[in-house]
């Protein structure tokens, strides 16, 4: 199951069986790329084929096979909306959130932890390392971020003097 969240479905939107999404993405134009979604409550998913997407100001609208009509959409209101990992845009630069979290740290030949969560912050994202000395929040800046391994699922890091004390 490695999938994305994407989105929340709000509600139905008319009586045609439009989905109403809130997305959960800096872009939410990608609805108007997808073919296919998975929609998400608890252990149950539905994966559906994208008839139409359109976006309107900062929501998406989906028009899925298989539910047609308002009392059908209705049985998906606050279901989660994902996308298969294969179906993620690549980023230019950086990485997504859900690539870094779960990654192990290490500092040198040392292992600080795991990454268990990003911090948007404002200035710049704090990555949230658990380990054996607690967790250690990690500026997420070139200097202090020396290598990121996605798919080895490790991040190197020089930590700011100071930072482990006290």
């Amino acid at each position: 199951m490695d999938n994305v969240l994407i989105g929340e479905v709000l509600r139905p939107q008319g009586f045609n069986g439009e989905l109403k999404i809130y997305p959960l993405t800096t872009d939410p134009a990608r609805f108007l790329k997808l073919q296919e979604v998975i929609l998400r409550s608890g252990e149950i998913e539905k994966h559906f084929k994208i008839m139409a997407a359109r976006v309107q100001k900062d929501l998406a609208f989906l028009t899925v096979e298989g539910i047609e009509g308002l009392e059908q959409a209705e049985k998906y209101r606050g279901w989660k909306v994902m996308i298969d990992r294969s179906d993620v845009a690549p980023l230019k630069e950086g990485w997504y959130y859900f690539e870094l979290e779960g990654m192990q740290v290490y500092e040198g030949d040392v292992l600080l932890g795991t990454l268990s969560q990003v911090l948007e912050t404002g200035a710049n994202d704090v990555y949230l390392v658990k380990g054996p000395k607690g967790e250690i929040c990690v500026p997420a800046l070139k200097s202090v971020v020396l290598h990121v391994d996605v798919e080895g699922k490790r991040m190197d890091v020089a930590l700011p003097p100071g930072l482990l004390e006290g």
